[in-house]
């Protein structure tokens, strides 16, 4: 039950804050979108036994390091940058959290095929990137090894939890690669809504795959 509530919460916050990026006000966008993070973190907080007490502080170290970014890229101020590097070390705990108890393994298809899409992303953002082109590539570099990560934790596993985490690592990347594509490339009406549909959704799947952990 309580997850059920906090998760209604989510959504409602969410599409609160999602309205207001279109129509306003942006008050609403500043309480809205900390909001919305902030109750994920509840949602990780609040994780009921059994789970992994190391992956689950992880995971609430990620996403408090999000809300930052969060919380950075919201204010009317150029602070881009400093909200990336806050992502980027949420992606970087995120990658100690998925990489748990089990040896990181390269499997070369799966690591071709995330280098391939990473190199196509790069390739499509290049032209606008301009003095971002170097913080770009780190943080394509960074975020496709945290989703592959999460990738071999479930190939190793199979369990439901890292399913979850590999779910939301996925919606990660997809998130990003719309925010990227409409702020540097083709901006275009929908991708705000998409980039913090996939976004809120990603780290939704990320806090639960806390009550799905075992041992």
């Amino acid at each position: 039950m309580q997850t059920l509530i906090l998760t209604a919460l989510i959504i409602v916050s969410a599409l609160l804050h999602m309205w207001a990026e279109y129509q306003g006000p942006p008050i609403q966008i500043y309480i809205f979108k900390p909001l919305t993070t902030s109750l994920i973190i509840a949602l990780a907080a609040l994780s009921k036994p059994p789970v992994i007490i190391r992956y689950r502080n992880l995971v609430i170290i990620g996403l408090i390091f999000s809300l930052a970014g969060d919380v950075m890229l919201m204010l009317p101020f150029d602070l881009f940058v400093f909200g990336l590097v806050s992502f980027l070390i949420a992606h970087l705990v995120y990658i100690g959290a998925f990489m748990g108890k089990r040896p990181w393994r390269m499997a070369w298809l799966p690591a071709l095929l995330y280098l391939a899409f990473g190199v196509g992303i790069f390739l499509i953002l290049l032209p606008g990137l301009g003095e971002m082109t170097f913080p770009v590539i780190f943080y394509i570099v960074v975020i496709l090894t945290m989703a592959y990560t999460a990738w071999d934790q479930w190939d190793q596993a199979r369990d439901r939890w890292v399913l979850f985490a590999f779910i939301g690592a996925l919606l990660f990347v997809l998130s990003d690669t719309i925010l990227a594509i409409n702020k540097f490339r083709f901006p275009f009406l929908a991708g705000r809504g998409l980039n913090l549909s996939a976004y809120f959704a990603a780290q939704w799947f990320i806090a639960r795959s806390i009550n799905q952990s075992k041992g």
